[in-house]
């Protein structure tokens, strides 16, 4: 089945796919340039609006690859929240590297692949606090919530199944699953106010070029 992306095989947080996905929006960043405040442009989204515009004009990422306690723990447990979300759903996972759209800048680095894309995967292997936090509530956690529509949006896939894991739990409570399927709506609107935040940062990136050919 052909797509209207390319994915890049690196491994997440290599230089490989920071270089694959400089200067595109990212899902990781979705919920930045959704974060609004009663007047002007939200912190957030004004640092991300500008950490795109500089990475597009240098060429280089901005971001460092910082791994904290936290994120060194979810990578060391990589291979286990695989194996315990084939467990329960049954079904086997393709692993991906990062999707680049082939016509917007825009992009995702999904944890795992259902038939081709027919679904994606998010793993998340938090603290345990938010883990039971994840279990009460039963739903797709807010602060996933961009990040899931931003993939969904990119990779056209039915659905995204969300596993959050903690073996530290007994076992009947070390997991928490849920699908959370597509919705056209959502996505729309989430694709309009995307659409808006790219238009602003090539605006700037362009502005900036201007001021470089005057200056020449």
């Amino acid at each position: 089945m052909s797509h209207p992306f390319t994915v890049f095989d690196a491994a997440q947080r290599s230089e490989a796919w920071q270089a694959a996905r400089c200067g595109r929006l990212t899902a990781s960043r979705a919920k930045d340039i959704l974060t609004t405040i009663k007047t002007g442009e939200a912190a957030a989204r004004r640092d991300y609006r500008l950490q795109l515009v500089v990475e597009r004009l240098t060429g280089e990422p901005q971001e460092n690859g910082f791994v904290n306690a936290d994120m060194q723990r979810g990578i060391e447990l990589e291979a286990a929240a695989f194996a315990a979300y084939e467990a329960v759903t049954g079904q086997l996972l393709d692993r991906c590297g990062f999707v680049a759209h082939d016509a917007l800048m825009i992009g995702c680095s999904p944890d795992g692949v259902v038939d081709d894309f027919t679904g994606i995967v998010e793993l998340k292997v938090p603290r345990s606090a938010t883990h039971l936090r994840y279990l009460r509530e039963g739903g797709v956690p807010a602060e996933h919530a961009a990040q899931i529509l931003h993939s969904l949006w990119v990779t056209g896939a039915a659905y995204c199944d969300f596993l959050s894991y903690d073996p530290r739990f007994p076992t009947s409570l070390q997991t928490c699953y849920l699908r959370v399927p597509r919705d056209e709506r959502a996505i729309a609107e989430y694709e309009q106010r995307a659409l808006v935040f790219l238009a602003e940062v090539q605006a700037e990136v362009e502005a900036v070029g201007h001021m470089a050919a005057m200056r020449a």
